[in-house]
C-alpha cells in the first residue's frame, strides 16, 4: 500500500473513531443536561402547585378533586407536562390526565422523601410509563398533608435527545467529510513534497546518500537559512579536528569553523568556486554553492574542502603525463615523416641521397642531444625540452633552444617539477601565440641559465603579442584570449604559482605584432632575491 493511502486510510479511520466518541460524548452530555433542564423545570412546577393556596386549601374540602383537578390540567397543558397529580397523605390521586383514575393510589414509589417534606426529581415508571418527576410535598399548618408530583415521559425525553442526536450526526457527517477532504489534500501535499516517493525510497536514498558522502574525499559541509549545520561527513570532521562522535548537526557553523563565507553565499545566492581557506593550519580550496528549491528560493549552502596541496600534486603529475604524451606523439609523427622520406628515396633509386638524408639527421640529432647531455645534465628537463623541440616540429613552430643556454648548476632542493611546470607552460603559451599570428616563419626561442644566484628561463616568440587592456588578467585562473581550446587559461596560473612557490619572480615584455618575451628568476637559495609587493610585473614597449 502507498504512502498518500495509507495517510488517506489511517486519517479517515481516525476521524471516523474521534467522530464515533464525539458523538456518543455529545448524546450523553446532551441528554444528561436535558433530564436535568426537565427534572428541575418539573420541581419547579410541583413546588408552584404546592404553594398555591387553593390547593392547600382544597384538602380541607368534602371533594379535593373537583377544585384540584382543573387547576392542574390547565397548569399541565400550559408547561407541557406529560401528568400533574395531586395526592393526599395516603398517596389516593385529586388530579390526574386520566380521570378515571382519580380517586386511585398513586404508583411509582417515590413518595417516602417528599412526606418527610424534601423535594425531590425522581424516575419512576407510573400507570403512564417510565418518567422523569418533580416532587413537591404541600404544607399546612407545618404539616405535610400531600404531594405534588409533575412528570414528563421518558419517551419525549428520548425523543428530544434524538432530535439532538440526528443534529449531532449530521454535524459529525460534515466534519467527517471535510476532514476526509483535508486527509486527501494533505496526502497529495506530502506526496508532493517528497517528491511521491514511498518511506522504503527516502530510507534507501539516505543510506545512500549517507555512503556517497562518506566515500567522497573532500569535506562536505551544509547549512540551512539559520546559518545551522545540516550535513557533514566524516572527511570534514577530520579536517576540522573534531571526532566522529562530536554531533556538529544542529550548531550554527561559526562556532564550529570560523570564516567560511558560507553564511555570505545564503545570502546572496552566488557560488564561489576554488576559494583558499586555512583550517588548523593547513591551505585548503573550497567551492560554495547555494542549495535552492523548487521556487529557486535559498534553503541553504553546501561546502567542499580539498587539501590544496593534494591538488596541486595531482595537478603536476597530469601536466607531466600531458608533456611527456604530446612529446612522445610529435616525436612518432616526425619520425614517421622521416621514415617516408627515407622510403621514398630508396624506392626511386636514390641511395645517395638516402645516406646524406640519414647522415644529416644523424648529426642534427647527434649534435642536439649531445648539446643537451652537455648543457642540460638534468635527464627530467632535458628530456622534456626534447619532447617540446619534436612537437614544435610538428606543428610547423621553429623551436630554437639558446645554444648560451647552460643549465648545470641546479640546486638538489629546487623541484625539478615545478621547472619543468613553469618552463612547459611558457613554451606552450609561445606556441599558441605564434599559431595566431600569419607570419611566415613561427619562432619560438628558449634560453636557461644558471649563472650568478638565480636561475633564468626566458622563452621569446615572435607571436601577437599581449594586449596592454589584458596584461593585468592573464595570470588569473580560466582568464584566456584563445576562445577554441576548452583547456586554455590555466598555463600561466600554474607557472605563476610554481614561480612563487620557489620563491622567484617573472617578468614580461610585449609588443603588439611583433611578439612577447617571459622572463623568470628563480634564487638558488631562499633569501638571494630582493622579494617585492610586484612578483609578476610587465616591462612594456
Amino acid at each position: 500500500m502507498r504512502l498518500h493511502t495509507k495517510l488517506m486510510l489511517g486519517i479517515s479511520i481516525l476521524i471516523i473513531i474521534m467522530g464515533t466518541i464525539i458523538e456518543f460524548t455529545f448524546k450523553h452530555i446532551m441528554e444528561s443536561n436535558l433530564k436535568h433542564e426537565i427534572g428541575t423545570k418539573a420541581l419547579s412546577v410541583a413546588q408552584t402547585i404546592a404553594n398555591m393556596p387553593d390547593i392547600q386549601g382544597a384538602f380541607t374540602l368534602d371533594n379535593p378533586s373537583a377544585h384540584i383537578q382543573p387547576i392542574a390540567e390547565n397548569i399541565r397543558k400550559q408547561v407541557g407536562a406529560e401528568f400533574i397529580v395531586v395526592g393526599n397523605r395516603n398517596e389516593i390521586r385529586y388530579s390526574h390526565p386520566n380521570p378515571d383514575r382519580i380517586g386511585q393510589k398513586m404508583v411509582g414509589g417515590d413518595n417516602g422523601l417528599v412526606f418527610k417534606g424534601e423535594s425531590v426529581i425522581s424516575e419512576s415508571t407510573g400507570t403512564l410509563g417510565p418518567s422523569l418527576r418533580g416532587k413537591a410535598p404541600i404544607f399546612s399548618g407545618g404539616k405535610v398533608i400531600g404531594v405534588v408530583s409533575v412528570g414528563y415521559l421518558q419517551t419525549d425525553i428520548q425523543r428530544e435527545v434524538s432530535k439532538l442526536q440526528q443534529k449531532i450526526f449530521v454535524a459529525t457527517l460534515i466534519i467527517l467529510a471535510g476532514s476526509l477532504i483535508a486527509a486527501i489534500l494533505i496526502s497529495l501535499n506530502i506526496k508532493r513534497a517528497i517528491f511521491g516517493l514511498e518511506p522504503k525510497e527516502i530510507a534507501w536514498m539516505y543510506q545512500e546518500k549517507h555512503a556517497i558522502l562518506e566515500s567522497i574525499h573532500e569535506g562536505i559541509i551544509a547549512i540551512d537559512t539559520d546559518s545551522r549545520i545540516t550535513v557533514v561527513n566524516e572527511t570534514a570532521h577530520s579536517i576540522l579536528g573534531v571526532p566522529n562522535e562530536v554531533l556538529l548537526r544542529g550548531k550554527r557553523i561559526e562556532t564550529v569553523l570560523e570564516n567560511t563565507q558560507l553564511y555570505e553565499v545564503v545570502k546572496s545566492g552566488k557560488a564561489e568556486y576554488d576559494q583558499e581557506i586555512i583550517i588548523n593550519g593547513d591551505v585548503y580550496l573550497a567551492n560554495r554553492i547555494p542549495i535552492f528549491n523548487k521556487k529557486r528560493d535559498v534553503i541553504g549552502a553546501v561546502a567542499s574542502f580539498r587539501n590544496k596541496s593534494e591538488l596541486a600534486n595531482l595537478l603536476k603529475e597530469l601536466s607531466h603525463i600531458k608533456a611527456y604524451a604530446e612529446g612522445l606523439r610529435a616525436q612518432t609523427h616526425e619520425y614517421s615523416n622521416r621514415l617516408y622520406t627515407l622510403l621514398g628515396l630508396i624506392q626511386l633509386g636514390s641511395y645517395k641521397e638516402a645516406i646524406d638524408f640519414i647522415s644529416k639527421e644523424v648529426d642534427v640529432a647527434q649534435g642536439f642531444i649531445q648539446f643537451l647531455m652537455k648543457e642540460i645534465p638534468d635527464p627530467i628537463i632535458a628530456g622534456f625540452i626534447l619532447g617540446k623541440v619534436s612537437l614544435a616540429s610538428e606543428l610547423k613552430i621553429n623551436l630554437i633552444i639558446d645554444r648560451g643556454s647552460s643549465f648545470k648548476d641546479v640546486p638538489a632542493e629546487i623541484n625539478r617539477d615545478m621547472l619543468v611546470t613553469i618552463i612547459g607552460n611558457l613554451v606552450n603559451n609561445a606556441f599558441e601565440a605564434v599559431r595566431e599570428c600569419q607570419k611566415d616563419e613561427k619562432r619560438v626561442t628558449l634560453f636557461l641559465t644558471d649563472l650568478g644566484k638565480e636561475l633564468i628561463i626566458e622563452v621569446e616568440d615572435n607571436g601577437v603579442g599581449i594586449e596592454s587592456r589584458i596584461q593585468d588578467q592573464i595570470f588569473k585562473p580560466s582568464f584566456s584570449t584563445k576562445k577554441t581550446s576548452s583547456n586554455s587559461g590555466i598555463g600561466l596560473s600554474l607557472a605563476q604559482k610554481a614561480i612563487h612557490d620557489l620563491g622567484g619572480y617573472l617578468t614580461f615584455s610585449s609588443t603588439m605584432g611583433e611578439g612577447t618575451i617571459f622572463t623568470v628568476a628563480i634564487p638558488k637559495s631562499r633569501g638571494s632575491l630582493n622579494e617585492g609587493e610586484q612578483r609578476y610585473r610587465s616591462i612594456n614597449s
